[in-house]
């Protein structure tokens, strides 16, 4: 994904109404045969001057210093909110970032390149086909989690008439339109996530977790929807849902803010300038990264940023459990159960209403003779023996 940005990065800035006016002159006196390195050189000034020394920024952003003395803005959005979209959108422009990391993983991947319309239909349609899928990639108790949180989400979707993860979308656009900017994937995958999230409960807390995401049905009122500005409304739900379990909100929140503050430090290291030559000395300036999280998680960002952290332990994906064991065979009993049941109940239906077809009636009278003329022929054949 990052070697497709780069062309474009370049590009744009050259062809931008925003671009210094000595921008086309200098690149027009400079002959074809540019080098590499002087190309990047005088791309990096135009990024240099659009990069605000006080940037004004929303009132939703995080300031981290790395100690390399690389700058790192953490913009806490709402996954539901358009004002969240414009803070992506103003910080990015502001600070002219190296590299942008996004609270997704690569199995979420694919909602960058949908428009608003094909997302909006996709998170109000939760199919067997669907559910197959996720199971399918996770396991059956991954999997079916996998689909009662994606319920969650659809309920918020089709409450609000919006699709989440905008900010995204707008983090990918406008970093594509940054010189050399760099787009990171920072999120654990989710894959890892559930099936740690679901080692940690036990048989009974997996029931009454599943139990209260498929009777999720509270209406969301317009202030919830202006709450929306302030507060991560699908987050603060997932909080309430699992606050009664400790372990879940462990490994679904707690995890993943010192996942996501690993990878923010990993995108925050000196950026190496380009040589003339080999003989030239390495020189290096500090990077600026922009992070865009649920805000969330931006306290735990910040508790864990002075840390230093071991991601080892937190993607290891533990055994099932026995009781993890019973559920999944409980599960499978009862799908298997019902899927046979259906097919029994299907067949017998189906065998009645062809039976009582007035076309089929002669064939079975035909059926009867011939039955009863066997019948006749055994029975007199063994009477004359």
């Amino acid at each position: 994904m990052q070697e497709e940005q780069q062309p474009e990065a370049a590009a744009d800035p050259m062809s931008s109404s925003d671009a210094p006016e000595d921008g086309p002159k200098e690149s027009s006196s400079v002959s074809q045969n540019i080098s590499d390195a002087d190309a990047f050189k005088i791309l990096l000034e135009m990024k240099l001057k659009k990069r605000q020394k006080r940037p004004s920024l929303p009132s939703t952003v995080t300031e981290l210093d790395a100690e390399d003395g690389s700058k790192v803005y953490v913009v806490g959005t709402a996954h539901f909110s358009d004002s969240s979209k414009k803070d992506v959108v103003k910080t990015i422009q502001e600070v002219q970032p190296d590299v942008v990391v996004v609270e997704l993983c690569q199995y979420r991947v694919s909602m960058l390149k949908m428009d608003e319309k094909t997302l909006l239909k996709e998170a109000k349609e939760i199919n067997l086909e669907k559910l197959q899928q996720a199971i399918k990639q996770n396991g059956v108790m991954s999997g079916l989690m996998q689909m009662l949180l994606l319920k969650v989400s659809a309920h918020i979707t089709e409450q609000l008439g919006m699709a989440p993860g905008g900010e995204f979308r707008e983090a990918f656009k406008e970093a594509s339109k940054v010189p050399f900017c760099k787009f990171h994937l920072g999120d654990r995958p989710i894959p890892v996530t559930f099936k740690r999230a679901i080692a940690a409960l036990s048989f009974w807390q997996k029931v009454k977790l599943a139990w209260g995401l498929c009777f999720l049905s509270d209406p969301i009122s317009k202030d919830d929807v202006e709450k929306c500005k302030q507060k991560d409304l699908l987050e603060q739900m997932m909080a309430e849902m699992i606050g009664e379990f400790p372990d879940l909100h462990r490994t679904i929140v707690s995890e993943r803010d010192i996942y996501l503050t690993y990878m923010l430090k990993q995108a925050a290291k000196q950026i190496e300038l380009p040589r003339t030559s080999e003989n030239e000395p390495r020189k290096y300036i500090p990077a600026v990264v922009v992070g865009v999280v649920g805000m969330g998680h931006v306290p735990g960002i910040e508790k864990n940023w002075n840390s230093d952290l071991n991601i080892q332990e937190i993607m290891s994906v533990p055994p099932p459990s026995v009781s993890s064991k019973i559920f999944k065979f409980v599960i499978k009993a009862t799908f298997l159960g019902l899927l046979g049941y259906g097919c029994y109940r299907i067949g017998h239906r189906t065998v009645q209403f062809v039976l009582s077809m007035p076309a089929t009636q002669p064939y079975l009278q035909r059926l009867t003779e011939v039955s009863q003329q066997w019948t006749w022929s055994r029975a007199w054949s063994r009477f004359s023996v």
